[in-house]
């Protein structure tokens, strides 16, 4: 048996075929041991996902060169085995080793001390120069925007500039971590803002539990921002503050963890619709898990034309008179629920069409997902662990599955949103995110896949789509236009 070694450069030229992967591209780089010539059968799937430009390639040299993008080589070694009856090739054995995502990020964020800066626009290298970025020239802004208080648009950067605010007591799935323990996720956000939008954010974590507090820190820090997104802030607290400050605010405020959450399942959710060939007004939705997102989901389903919604929590489906010790939960029984099902997840989801999960691992089964209706359609968000794992969901009879994950078809990503929906709210200067704005961005997201493409598994784009931000801009800025918000 022979192995072979690869190891990975950064490089900056085009692949032989013409493929190129931003300014740095990854080589694998592998070496033979022998001379003679070896034929290499097909790459299976999993390589050729891993490494597009790898199948089919016959290498004839001692050293042989494929290139791959960045961060998305997985594989450490390559084993030819022994001749097999195979047209007198010799399949190649892969040995998958995933990369330690943990020990890769201390290292990242070590090198670099966060993720992060400030990057002036301009040059300051002579007398001149210092005296127009800063005194005397700079007060002449200052008197135009004392004049004119929306020319602090013209003249500084907060048409393009969001913050990034939370208070870090409910970071990832690690909980109340405090503000100075969330400020790396709050900066890989608005390194998100700018790569996949081209949106500035700068990331504000504060100390502050209380809704009052957090509310109060947002208003004091609006005027440098064009928008405001609230991240990683506890449920109910999070409803308060979100609903306040878009009451006195004139900026954009969004709350990612609850709209984009909800915008991207909806996108998803009209696709897989279309494909099972169902409509959101006569399909019977489960939602276990009616937490931030939850809820807004819940909203946004309805907004998009959703009549039958059962939410369940940990106690049972939400109902009128349920008397939830939570506010949101009351009114969800309100306003969901038509037929009153009463009983847990086992009653709700029994005939369904739908079943969204933003809950816990493992909560549905096989044996649950028989009982749904023909054509069934299952959601299952919760991370790293699903609450249902795909094979088990399609032994069960599931035909269109979606999950969190970023190995499993269809994953249900907010980076597919908030990057378009802020680039779209600002370049019209809107006063707001209306739920007309939030509904546009999911028809945007989920009409880039045509019809020849839609499948039960590609339902929605990939979160390297270079189409996605410009599609969901373009739509957030016009439906902001027809319902008044915008500015421009």
């Amino acid at each position: 048996m022979i192995f072979f070694k690869i190891k990975f450069l950064l490089l900056e030229h085009r692949h032989p075929a013409g493929f190129r992967f931003g300014s740095h591209s990854t080589d694998l780089i592998i070496k033979g041991k022998s001379e003679k010539e070896k034929n290499f059968a097909e790459i299976p799937q999993i390589e050729r996902r891993v490494c597009p430009t790898f199948a089919g390639h016959r290498p004839k040299k001692r050293l042989f060169r494929w290139k791959c993008p960045p961060g998305s080589v997985k594989i450490k070694e390559i084993r030819e085995t022994p001749a097999a009856p195979f047209r007198g090739k010799r399949p190649i054995q892969t040995e998958e080793h995933p990369m330690d995502y943990n020990k890769a990020a201390l290292e990242m964020h070590e090198t670099h001390h966060g993720k992060v800066g400030i990057t002036s626009k301009v040059e300051v290298k002579t007398r001149d120069d210092l005296s127009t970025a800063y005194t005397p020239g700079v007060a002449e802004p200052c008197r135009k925007i004392k004049e004119n208080p929306d020319d602090v648009y013209k003249y500084t950067f907060k048409g393009n500039m969001v913050a990034v605010v939370s208070n870090g007591t409910a970071v990832l799935g690690l909980g109340d971590i405090g503000p100075e323990a969330g400020l790396p996720v709050m900066e890989g956000k608005a390194v998100l803002f700018k790569e996949f939008g081209g949106v500035d954010a700068f990331p504000i974590c504060i100390d502050a539990h209380d809704a009052a507090s957090v509310i109060a820190a947002c208003k004091a820090i609006a005027p440098t921002f064009g928008g405001i997104n609230l991240e990683d802030i506890k449920s109910p607290e999070c409803f308060e503050i979100e609903e306040t400050l878009e009451r006195e605010l004139d900026i954009p405020v969004f709350h990612d963890d609850q709209h984009g959450t909800a915008i991207v399942v909806t996108a998803a959710l009209i696709n897989a619709l279309r494909v099972v060939g169902k409509k959101m007004e006569d399909v019977h939705i489960v939602l276990n898990g009616p937490g931030a997102a939850g809820t807004a989901i819940i909203k946004m389903l309805m907004t998009a034309g959703a009549k039958d919604i059962v939410a369940v929590d940990q106690f049972g489906t939400l109902y009128k008179g349920c008397n939830s010790a939570e506010a949101h939960k009351n009114w969800l029984g309100e306003v969901t629920n038509p037929r009153q099902i009463k009983g847990g997840l086992k009653e709700a989801i029994e005939g369904a069409d739908v079943f969204i999960g933003v809950s816990r691992p493992g909560i549905l089964t096989t044996e649950l997902c028989k009982t749904m209706n023909k054509d069934a359609i299952v959601f299952a968000m919760a991370n790293p662990t699903p609450e249902i794992m795909p094979d088990d969901a399609k032994a069960g009879g599931v035909r269109v599955m979606a999950t969190g994950r970023s190995d499993f078809p269809n994953q249900v990503n907010n980076v597919l949103c908030f990057p378009g929906l802020f680039k779209g709210a600002l370049s019209v200067r809107a006063r707001d995110i209306n739920d007309q704005m939030k509904l546009a961005a999911a028809y945007a997201i989920a009409d880039l896949i045509t019809d020849a493409d839609r499948s039960e598994e590609n339902i929605i784009p990939g979160a390297f789509d270079p189409r996605v931000a410009e599609a969901v801009a373009a739509a957030v800025a016009k439906a902001a236009r027809e319902t008044g918000t915008a500015r421009l």
